[in-house]
């Protein structure tokens, strides 16, 4: 049975009963502070800890006659809180933004670890995959042509430690968001003493902003959405391999085709790489996130809230969209069809031409010219081999080039060492090397 995605995590970081029980967070501590200090009233600070948040819906009522958002939920607060007078003293000193960015910081910490744990999972599937392939031989392309002998675990290795380095990032970027203040308005502490914004930001296991103008400037921001947008476009490389690879005319690489699945509404013989589409059209979702949110750190002078309806749409789809797209490639991954013997067919299908650098370094360790003698010999080979593919015999495919190029040595008086040819045109003679890499993979964690 396909494993299902669901939101119950990200989906309660991001709900506004979370956002109003982070709120009512802040705000008692920030009265727990005032009151140690001998700022405010000690008696207060039980009935304010024991208010319950107010719900949504509340909030919303109030909001559509006040449009403040703030203001809306402490006014929603404080019809909770018993005796109602001790409600005077929530906000104390306070500014909007003090609040906003504090609880924002937690909601951005949270959704964070949420996308870790999903990443480390994601690395280990494509370490254990790659390790599990370090001897399937396939033909590695570049520009979508044949070039060399290479294997399948090779390619999967690249996408292992690219995705454990977006998660590297993303988890840098977790510090860069875990930053608060509670500095008052203009940020200068003028009705607020910084050690309550010292306090909070322990409770909350934040950092107080080394400054802050009323809100917190949004480059941290801005970097947790990019670190995102990178780790998305790996997921998207990953799916844009299995895309080519499940191409009919390829035929090395196949999605997991579940009992009862349906491929086409009109064609039932197709198989089509869904999975891999739709990461990779979400993870253009994601990386257009990155500059409406990076405009939010240019603001007019100490705050506007230019910022803040950009966010309450790109904070919370940024990081549920590369939520699911971790869920998805993960599932991509574990469940990939991987045809070794469709890839060795495809690895011969040019007969022999992709042992051509080899055997130019052959001819010319056995004393050839490269430009004036080899380079050309080797050339004229391949590019006859490329011409008469079609026309030779399955049987005979595989050794098409190097029954051209022995023809071409004989014409221009080329005696060729065929023991030393033998030796170099293997596949396991491209790959001999690749030890290191993957003793290095196994490490991965």
């Amino acid at each position: 049975m396909i494993e299902r995605y669901t939101l119950p995590e990200m989906g309660r970081v991001w709900s506004d009963a979370h956002k109003y029980e982070l709120w009512c967070e802040v705000e008692t501590l920030v009265v727990e502070a005032h009151a140690a200090a001998g700022t405010i009233p000690a008696e207060v600070v039980e009935p304010i800890r024991k208010a319950p948040p107010p719900t949504p819906e509340r909030v919303d009522e109030i909001e559509a006659v006040t449009q403040h958002d703030v203001i809306a939920f402490l006014s929603a607060w404080a019809d909770n809180t018993e005796p109602r007078e001790a409600a005077a003293y929530v906000h104390f000193g306070m500014t909007s933004s003090d609040l906003l960015d504090t609880a924002l910081a937690v909601q951005l910490v949270e959704a964070t670890d949420i996308l870790l744990a999903k990443a480390d999972t994601l690395v280990a599937a494509l370490r254990d995959h790659a390790l599990r392939h370090r001897n399937t031989l396939r033909v590695g392309r570049t520009h979508g042509i044949h070039a060399e002998p290479d294997v399948w675990g090779h390619r999967v290795a690249d996408f292992a430690f690219a995705m454990a380095r977006s998660r590297d990032r993303l988890r840098q970027a977790r510090a860069a968001v875990g930053v608060m203040a509670i500095s008052g308005a203009v940020g200068t502490y003028s009705n607020i003493d910084p050690e309550v914004e010292r306090h909070v930001a322990r409770k909350l296991d934040l950092k107080a902003a080394d400054v802050s103008t009323q809100v917190v400037i949004r480059d941290g921001i801005s970097e947790w959405v990019n670190a995102q947008a990178l780790m998305a476009t790996v997921c998207e490389a990953i799916a844009l391999e299995v895309r080519h690879g499940q191409r009919t005319e390829v035929r090395e690489l196949s999605e997991a085709f579940g009992k009862g699945q349906k491929g086409s509404s009109a064609m039932p013989h197709k198989k089509n790489p869904i999975l891999s589409e739709r990461i990779c059209g979400l993870a253009r979702v994601v990386r257009g996130q990155m500059v409406p949110v990076m405009e939010g750190i240019p603001l007019w002078h100490e705050r506007d809230i230019s910022h803040s309806s950009v966010e309450r749409v790109a904070l919370p789809d940024t990081s549920i969209t590369t939520d699911y797209l971790l869920h998805l490639t993960t599932r991509l991954v574990t469940g990939l069809v991987v045809d070794a013997d469709r890839m060795r067919v495809n690895l011969d299908s040019t007969g022999g031409l992709i042992y051509t650098s080899t055997v130019l370094l052959e001819l010319v360790e056995a004393g050839m010219s490269r430009d004036d003698a080899a380079y050309p010999l080797v050339q004229r080979a391949a590019m006859e081999t490329w011409q008469t593919l079609d026309t030779v015999p399955e049987t005979r495919k595989s050794t098409v080039f190097r029954d051209t190029l022995r023809r071409h040595a004989q014409e221009a008086g080329i005696e060729l060492d065929e023991a030393g040819l033998d030796a170099v045109c293997r596949p396991e003679r491209f790959v001999q090397r690749l030890g290191p890499v993957f003793d290095r993979l196994a490490t991965l964690s």
